[in-house]
């Protein structure tokens, strides 16, 4: 990885979260400016990543993949942050996945060798963006497809671009009325004896998205995740004997931190002419949530028992701290922070710890019946018992349910280690 230009670049008061600092700070100083978020050294809000919760789930992770002999390929939009990136390459990923164009040249920029685009590219600049960097034989780039006209517009770039190796393709599958890709096995089919007369495009497996089922309760949204799953080893099956021999395996991609290992257990029984890859696009497991997917871990780990083998557990990294900064009634504290600061796209934050502002110690874990009702842009309502010890000044961390979209309201966010010590401090490209 090359994330010398991210870590010499400077730090100051005009980004989010930092304080004012001497000129001259760099981004790979900060850590030794003995800053903790309780004392205050940092203004409020500020989301924080913990150390010691990042360190657990990429021990989680490593041992999952090695124990189901599958490979993670982490889409790296959700946190847009090459520092991060290098954590999980570090462990052995795959390569990233990316959703844009732009998001792709960051990835480049900051030295990553293979990638996966999990959106199909479109607009004669998002094309020549992303395939211009096939022309380093060092870079591998594997694109989803779902039609002959995104196949045409690759190989008609590549020509464009002169490349002289064929653009790796993955036949994406998806569901009717809720994401792209191709919308059977057999469609997958005719696709794949469309781009095998092609000499610029080469098949290198099929791809699906699961998460995209709407619902709260997840064991409902299981049925439909496994049909899409079966549709999809389906395709593979017919696709796949229409690819010329190769040495390298046959790739069977999913996304989604829900159902992992109901991919995984479907995609390990297909029956295959080649050998097979099964890559994982998990990217929220890094940062895991407070709400979301700490459900669906849950329900993981009653539908497939072997994965409390794995050592500790996912637990959330992510955290945003506000202050108690009015409490008009008694049963309403208004805190600094709100949709600028952290998301509520899936559900309203979730109340995690407090500090009673001037004391020292560990923050204490917040009561029952304190609850985030209502987020302003700057605002958060909390909901209060009357007899709650909340006043003026007192420190909240709030977690989040999917994590995706608090990291793009944040350029530069705090590693903190159990005392919230700030020991480094990651940049974000959003």
């Amino acid at each position: 990885m090359k994330l010398d230009w991210i870590r010499a670049a400077p730090v100051d008061s005009l980004l989010k979260g930092m304080p004012a600092l001497e000129s001259g700070v760099r981004q790979d100083q900060v850590a030794g400016l003995g800053l903790n978020i309780l004392a205050e050294d940092l203004p409020l809000p500020i989301a924080v990543l913990k150390v010691s919760a990042l360190d657990a789930n990429r021990a989680w992770m490593q041992a999952f993949v090695r124990e189901m002999g599958v490979e993670i390929c982490p889409h790296g939009k959700t946190t847009m942050c090459p520092e991060l990136f290098s954590m999980q390459l570090d462990d052995g990923a795959f390569g990233m996945t990316c959703a844009t164009a732009s998001q792709l040249e960051v990835y480049r920029a900051a030295g990553v060798r293979r990638v996966i685009m999990a959106n199909q590219l479109a607009g004669r600049t998002n094309l020549r963006m992303a395939l211009r960097h096939l022309l380093d034989p060092t870079f591998d780039l594997f694109c989803l497809v779902d039609s002959t006209e995104s196949a045409e517009a690759l190989k008609a770039t590549a020509q464009d671009l002169g490349l002289d190796r064929a653009v790796p393709v993955l036949l994406e599958l998806g569901e009717g009325l809720a994401r792209t890709g191709l919308r059977s096995p057999e469609q997958a089919q005719a696709l794949a004896r469309h781009i095998c007369a092609m000499n610029e495009l080469r098949i290198a497996g099929v791809a699906t998205y699961e998460g995209v089922f709407a619902g709260d309760d997840p064991i409902e949204r299981e049925a439909p995740a496994m049909r899409l799953l079966e549709e999809t080893a389906r395709a593979a099956t017919l696709v796949e004997a229409l690819v010329p021999p190769s040495a390298e395996p046959f790739m069977l991609s999913a996304g989604g931190s829900d159902y992992f290992d109901l991919v995984v257990d479907r995609f390990r029984r297909l029956q295959l002419g080649r050998p097979v890859r099964i890559v994982l696009r998990s990217g929220c497991y890094l940062t895991h949530d407070s709400g979301h997917y700490a459900r669906c871990l849950e329900r993981m780990l009653q539908r497939s028992p072997q994965m409390i083998r794995m050592p500790g557990s996912p637990r959330a990294a992510l955290e945003v701290w506000g202050a108690v900064q009015s409490r008009p009634e008694p049963t309403r504290a208004y805190c600094t922070l709100g949709k600028r600061d952290i998301s509520a796209d899936w559900e309203l934050p979730i109340p995690l710890w407090w500090r009673p502002s001037g004391q020292a110690g560990a923050p204490l874990a917040t009561p029952q019946g304190w609850r985030v009702i209502k987020l302003n842009d700057q605002h958060l309502h909390l909901e209060v018992p009357a007899d709650a010890p909340l006043r003026f000044g007192d420190l909240i961390a709030f977690g989040v349910s999917h994590p995706c979209t608090t990291f793009d309201k944040w350029r530069l966010i705090p590693l903190v280690d159990d005392a919230y010590n700030v020991v480094d401090v990651v940049r974000t490209f959003f």
